[in-house]
């Protein structure tokens, strides 16, 4: 199972990427954990400057945008 978080302090776009992983991953049939990250002190753990930000497995693979959802099937091989 992968553990996927969203990096985000609640503004709109972070929600957004919340609701795409999450409908993606419910569309495709896959469990994952999918955790919303807002403290900003573990959101700087991972060296990011810009939110929104998708962790996979501890790998940051999108960061300062919006996904869709082609892309997030495209990472998570599905």
């Amino acid at each position: 199972m992968k553990n996927i978080k969203i990096l985000g302090t609640g503004c709109p776009k972070c929600k957004q990427t919340e609701a795409i992983v999450r409908q993606t991953l419910q569309e495709c049939g896959v469990e994952a954990d999918v955790q919303k990250v807002e403290d900003i002190q573990q959101i700087m753990q991972y060296n990011i400057l810009s939110t929104p930000a998708v962790v996979v497995n501890e790998v940051v693979k999108f960061k300062g945008r919006v996904p869709t959802a082609s892309e997030v099937k495209t990472l998570l091989n599905l």
